[in-house]
């Protein structure tokens, strides 16, 4: 049995947020509209500066059922320069506009439009944004892309860091995706339809037509086997151990609209999610804030240990003790800042405050997401 205060982690993928710097008018589309025309124009113009980072937003002030595919977010096709990436929600919320849609966003507006355009539950909100833009953002400019690196986060920082948005393999994406293949194989952030049609297969043989709980743990074990089949560079433990198994349960919680109480995905809205980055006619979000329900069941399906192939060789998995696990939430927070360390080995000036700042986001919504109170590190000290 996984305490649920263990499993409530594993949702870490997907979304994310929002589009203003201000919570005073988070619902007014005009002001969304001049601060995305800001935010936009000072990236193209390339007037970038060192940014000391807002705290993340917390709960909206209403967080019941919405309509969300309304007249203030009108699904637009992509630009030239556009980013998107591995996280359909993330890709769905830039093409409606509920982050800047060129798909570059700080996390505090991240955090914004993911409560905004799913209703997902504050804490979880901000675990998983803050994840992805320690690993993955400009932690100068506050910056972070959905998709590829771009010069629109600004200038790089020192290396090893990256500032190499979500499609980055290994930190926050990772093996064994839904529809998107394995980095190994040369695109890990496309829409796959040979993989696409997978999830329409199972659904048909496990869901009678929809994706349900039982279809997610039976795709997730399969995705699992295919990878360890075919990639002799598999991975999956640590974060996107977590990120794997949270991503099997979004499509429930996030993509099947919030005035169905059935639980099941129908394939025009996945399809539409996945693969057209848009929101389905008169969709509303979930009616309740929402993170991870439906994991445990999931995994309990077919329990995997976190673990990866060997030696270079497919079909030579082995399992890693040493890793985080539903069981062992603290070695997850401690894997993710000894990532961090490992890319910011000596920061100074700027970038060790922002730091310091936003390793303090991410464990105070750890701690309170988890239900665990583990021991907080500070590896580049206090302010």
């Amino acid at each position: 049995m996984i305490p649920r205060a263990f499993v409530v982690l594993t949702t870490l993928l997907f979304s994310i947020s929002a589009i203003s710097t201000s919570f005073a008018f988070p619902n007014d589309p005009e002001f969304l509209k001049r601060q995305e025309a800001e935010d936009t124009s000072s990236r193209t113009s390339g007037g970038f500066g060192a940014v000391n980072p807002l705290p993340p937003p917390g709960p909206p002030r209403f967080a019941g059922l919405k309509l969300v595919h309304d007249r203030a977010h009108p699904w637009k096709p992509l630009r030239n320069g556009d980013e998107r990436g591995p996280c359909p929600g993330m890709n769905t919320l830039a093409s409606h506009g509920y982050i800047s849609r060129d798909g570059v966003a700080s996390p505090s507006q991240m955090v914004t439009a993911v409560q905004e355009g799913f209703n997902m539950e504050n804490k979880f909100a901000i675990f998983v944004t803050y994840l992805a833009h320690l690993m993955n953002g400009n932690l100068v400019t506050d910056l972070l892309s959905i998709g590829g690196k771009t010069r629109k986060t600004g200038p790089d920082p020192p290396p090893p860091a990256h500032a190499g948005g979500f499609n980055v393999h290994g930190t926050f994406e990772g093996d064994a995706g839904m529809t998107r293949a394995d980095a190994f194989f040369g695109d890990n952030h496309s829409f796959n339809e040979t993989l696409f049609q997978k999830f329409v297969d199972f659904s048909n043989q496990y869901g009678d037509g929809y994706y349900n709980g039982t279809v997610a743990g039976e795709l997730r074990f399969q995705r699992l086997q295919d990878s360890i089949a075919t990639n002799p560079q598999f991975s999956f433990k640590n974060v996107r151990y977590f990120t794997g198994y949270g991503e099997s349960v979004f499509p429930i919680n996030f993509f099947v609209d919030g005035r169905r109480t059935d639980r099941k995905l129908d394939m025009a809205s996945a399809r539409s999610f996945f693969k057209d980055m848009r929101f389905p006619p008169d969709f509303h979000r979930a009616p309740k804030p929402t993170s991870n329900e439906g994991i445990a069941e999931i995994f309990l399906l077919h329990p995997f240990l976190p673990g990866g192939n060997v030696d270079g060789k497919v079909n030579n998995f082995m399992v890693d003790p040493t890793s985080a696990d539903f069981t062992k939430p603290c070695v997850l927070y401690a894997d993710i800042v000894n990532t961090v360390q490992g890319l910011y080995p000596n920061p100074t000036g700027v970038l060790r405050r922002n730091l310091i700042k936003n390793l303090g986001f991410l464990y105070s919504s750890l701690s309170s997401a988890i239900g665990a109170q583990c021991d907080e590190v500070f590896p580049y000290g206090q302010l």
